[in-house]
């Protein structure tokens, strides 16, 4: 009997970036033939009574995870969720969204996290656009989700909500001293009502978890689509973006290795898990590895700090502003900060003295990554072993990026601005039910399939990238993405709106921020403030795409052909800022 010789893989054609690649890790790497699913599974078995989750006083070990998460799938499978299904999830981070998620890929289901911020005008575009007929939620936001679902034709609404008290997730006699804000009370350990849908059934997240029903067989496969994000655009209405485990499975095991993972890990996570940051590159990463995730629902900085002490904390993805804050805190030097051994983000760019401070009083250096919810969280990021400040980092773990002409999409020499584009195993397959758009942001280079960005860089000659400007008109709210159409598109809802024209403000704190230029109907002027329209925003959208700042115009500025001049407005308003006019 003869055995055939290995297949020898090629090595990938060298890049400015390769010499200084972390030596320990290979350029690329395989994939399992494995779902998400199955690194919650043999995790249960490999650390039945490890604690998975930490939350609120309350452990919840690999094997109650599972368990939760197979009773829960069996439960969905009785309720109608077959394979493919798009099932919402909206809740903001606690044990019940992580066992929830696993739920549906176990039903062989589709992921649709959802912001809890949003509002219903929002939420009725999630519901309807992803043809969803079951919701899981939190007591406290399903009013909300409710009414969206009421606004919507009776063949669009939901079937089934799913819905979860606070205190599902942990117990209210054993909260350690400290770890319940007095701010939190309420919100955490009230009982919330429990709103009915006209269009079918609520149910009870105790009641679901109560038969003994056995979950579906378990069919799906690396290549379905596991989770559907949506991501904005300049198009207004967010597009949701078609994620395969195996897409979403590459950066949770490249997350893992880059920052040196192994099971012992215990993992901040307080960047919220609805986000495709805090879903793969630290939740999924996690149970990758089986390691410890201390779940935060907010930011809160001096509870953050107690955390990282009584947990021992190792790892901790953030967004630059919770470190600023952190560190701004009277009490910080009364927290002993000394177990971590890994911190970085991204979303923002880390102000230098920030950074210094970090790598000074803690010897912490402060890795910053760039990624986008196309690309399943990172696509660059800093080697740990030689970061750059205010750097997007080098093309992560099999990834090929490149600069381009954005206009003819040829590749561009070192140190040349151009668009960012990406190609890699955690690139998504396309915008979900918009052939047009997908088309529009992939195209060929070198005989690979390359994702455009959007977003302006240059490399160095080191093959590290830097941003220097956007192709697309967005905002960037301490991490959280603002898209000015989405904004514009619901600010004309408001009765007394006749136009308006979203631009960014500077910052000092969230980097940037909202600010509506808006035009009131004749009949309004002078009878509607822009308090009024502030509180409207707040009212009617996630509170960090509501403006900060409205001012009133008697007209927008157009160009010949009747569109808002839109740069022109936000020059304006970053001369003003700069004390140039």
């Amino acid at each position: 009997m003869s055995l055939k010789p290995p297949h020898k893989v090629s090595a990938p054609p060298q890049r400015a970036h390769h010499p200084h690649w972390p030596q320990r890790l290979p350029l690329t790497m395989g994939l399992p033939s494995t779902t998400l699913w199955h690194n919650l599974a043999v995790n249960a078995q490999r650390y039945p009574h490890k604690c998975a989750v930490h939350y609120m006083g309350t452990a919840w070990t690999y094997l109650e995870v599972m368990h939760q998460a197979e009773r829960l799938a069996a439960w969905l499978a009785l309720h109608g969720v077959a394979a493919g299904d798009r099932v919402l999830l909206i809740m903001q981070n606690c044990p019940q969204w992580l066992m929830a998620h696993f739920a549906i890929l176990r039903a062989n289901a589709v992921v649709v996290p959802v912001n809890p911020m949003n509002r219903s005008l929002e939420l009725q575009h999630y519901i309807s656009d992803a043809d969803a007929r079951m919701a899981i939620t939190s007591a406290d936001l399903a009013l909300g989700l409710v009414q969206a679902n009421h606004a919507l034709p009776m063949d669009q609404q939901l079937h089934h909500l799913l819905v979860t008290q606070h205190t599902d997730g942990f117990d209210p006699q054993h909260i350690p001293e400290g770890d319940m804000p007095e701010a939190w009370h309420d919100w955490l350990l009230s009982t919330h009502p429990v709103p009915a849908i006209q269009s079918g059934l609520t149910h009870l997240w105790a009641d679901a978890l109560s038969h003994e029903a056995t979950p579906p067989a378990l069919t799906a496969a690396a290549t379905d689509m596991a989770v559907l994000p949506y991501t904005s655009g300049t198009t207004g209405l967010p597009k949701g973006c078609i994620h395969l485990h195996r897409s979403l499975m590459h950066n949770a095991m490249a997350s893992a290795f880059w920052s040196q993972g192994t099971p012992d890990n215990v993992s901040l996570c307080v960047v919220p898990m609805f986000h495709i940051t805090g879903m793969v590159s630290v939740m999924h990463s996690a149970i990758y590895l089986g390691a410890t995730l201390v779940l935060m629902p907010r930011w809160h900085r001096d509870l953050a700090a107690r955390l990282i002490q009584r947990h021992r904390v190792t790892h901790w993805t953030n967004i630059p502003t919770m470190v600023i804050d952190l560190l701004g805190s009277p009490l910080i030097d009364q927290y002993d900060l000394s177990s971590l051994v890994h911190i970085g983000g991204g979303g923002a760019a880390m102000p230098q003295a920030v950074a210094q401070r970090l790598f000074s009083q803690w010897g912490l250096r402060y890795i910053e990554g760039y990624g986008l919810t196309e690309t399943s969280a990172p696509s660059h990021s800093n080697p740990p072993d030689r970061p750059k400040q205010q750097c997007l980092g080098v093309p992560f773990v099999s990834t090929d990026a490149r600069v381009v002409d954005p206009q003819h999409l040829t590749e561009l020499p070192l140190g040349e601005s151009g668009e960012i584009v990406i190609h890699g195993p955690q690139v998504f397959q396309g915008y979900w039910k918009r052939p047009d758009e997908t088309a529009k942001v992939f195209f060929e280079l070198d005989g690979k399939r390359f994702f455009r960005s959007g977003d302006l860089g240059r490399m160095d000659e080191e093959g590290y990238f830097f941003i220097t400007d956007r192709l697309k008109r967005m905002i960037n709210a301490s991490g959280f993405k603002v898209w000015p159409a989405e904004v514009e598109a619901l600010m004309f809802q408001h009765p007394a709106i006749l136009e308006a024209c979203i631009i960014a403000t500077r910052d000092p704190y969230r980097g940037e921020s909202v600010k509506a230029m808006v035009v009131l109907r004749p009949e309004h002027r002078g009878r509607v403030t822009e308090q009024d329209v502030m509180v409207w925003c707040r009212s009617h959208m996630a509170v960090y795409k509501a403006p900060k700042d409205i001012e009133f115009l008697d007209a927008l500025p157009k160009s010949g052909s009747g569109k808002v001049m839109w740069r022109a407005l936000q020059e304006a308003e970053l001369a003003r800022q700069s004390g140039a006019v």
